[in-house]
């Protein structure tokens, strides 16, 4: 697929997937939410998809941004998904560059806003993950114990990335934070 400015809401056709609706689009990627295959991250050129353009569909009848609502409505009470966690406005439209000691190679540019993203779903799935371990039938109570307070220290070691949060109440909290 040549189109690479595909918005939330578009109907794709996947020979491999079948028929998906973007749910969320990335510097290079879209996330597309398909009927029998879930939630899948294609990318913007895959020669594999093709847009669906519906036939007799006014602007009346349907926006992207209903579509958009309805289906994060529907994400966030059967996938999963949780708050919407702003960045800090500093960051805003930002490139995080990584510069190999060796000068010769090429950096790496990243938009601070991929990276926060990888760095919110990292902190859902380890909310996720204590979801599990809590509502565990095999798991004892001990066992229960030992493995939050991993969790714990897990979010202890992501506390260098509070900076980006725009909300102190979203940050990470290790140890020390859960005494005060």
């Amino acid at each position: 697929m040549e189109q690479t400015t595909l918005g939330i809401g578009t109907r794709l056709q996947h020979t491999q997937y079948g028929p998906g609706v973007i749910v969320g689009v990335r510097y290079a990627t879209y996330l597309i939410s398909f009927i029998n295959h879930g939630i899948k991250e294609i990318e913007k050129t895959d020669n594999k998809l093709d847009e669906i353009i519906p036939e007799n569909v006014t602007e009346e009848i349907e926006t992207h941004s209903e579509v958009e609502k309805s289906l994060l409505k529907i994400l966030r009470l059967w996938g999963g998904l949780s708050e919407i966690v702003p960045l800090g406005d500093r960051w805003l439209k930002g490139m995080m560059i990584l510069q190999p000691a060796d000068k010769s190679l090429k950096p790496k540019e990243i938009p601070i806003e991929d990276f926060f993203h990888k760095v919110v779903m990292l902190r859902d799935r380890l909310r996720v993950l204590e979801q599990n371990i809590n509502s565990s039938k095999t798991l004892s109570d001990e066992e229960k114990v030992n493995i939050q307070q991993y969790i714990t220290r897990c979010y202890g070691s992501l506390t260098t990335f509070n900076v980006l949060f725009k909300n102190k109440e979203q940050w990470f909290v290790g140890d020390k934070g859960s005494k005060d």
